[in-house]
């Protein structure tokens, strides 16, 4: 099942005495952030609509004025929080899914063994690799290379892969 909402990072910390604040992304490409006109948070009183009025880039972090954020005590009350986005406005993606889509699908070989959940993406820089936790044992690393995954369906929550020597004990 397809969230309606994505994150699409975590404000860490102020940034100056205006109101900006620090974002890491966890995004792909950080300038996705540039397209979005607002951001939501959630707090106690519920869902927060947060415009966004500037970006800048720092190193590896994004500083984001918003509207309303006006002084840094005003920012200070955000550090930690968790920004998402309606799916709606990040598109479709290139390879038809976002990674927290793939987040507790199954795992099966393409001799139909279930090998587990899929709890986690780990990106490498070659390539990702998929943590597969099995009903016991040890999480199992999987290269998403044409050779292992063989194939994701997202809408039916699963993932074919065929196991090559050496990748499970």
């Amino acid at each position: 099942m397809r969230n309606a909402t994505l994150q699409v990072g975590r404000i860490v910390n102020t940034h100056g005495l205006h109101g900006e604040v620090k974002v890491v992304a966890w995004t792909d490409t950080p300038d996705t952030f540039e397209a979005l006109g607002h951001v939501y948070t959630d707090t106690k009183a519920g869902k927060m609509t947060l415009e966004i009025e500037g970006i800048k880039y720092q190193k590896s972090n994004i500083i984001l004025k918003l509207k309303g954020i006006d002084h840094i005590d005003d920012a200070e009350k955000l550090k930690t929080q968790v920004l998402y986005v309606d799916r709606s406005q990040l598109g479709e993606p290139r390879r038809g899914y976002y990674i927290c889509d793939l987040l507790g699908i199954r795992v099966v070989t393409d001799d139909g063994r279930e090998l587990g959940k899929l709890t986690d993406v780990i990106s490498t820089g070659a390539n990702d690799v998929y943590v597969v936790k099995p009903p016991q044992g040890r999480d199992i690393l999987l290269p998403v290379i044409p050779d292992v995954v063989l194939s994701v369906d997202i809408d039916a929550e699963i993932a074919t892969v065929h196991l090559l020597e050496g990748l499970v004990d």
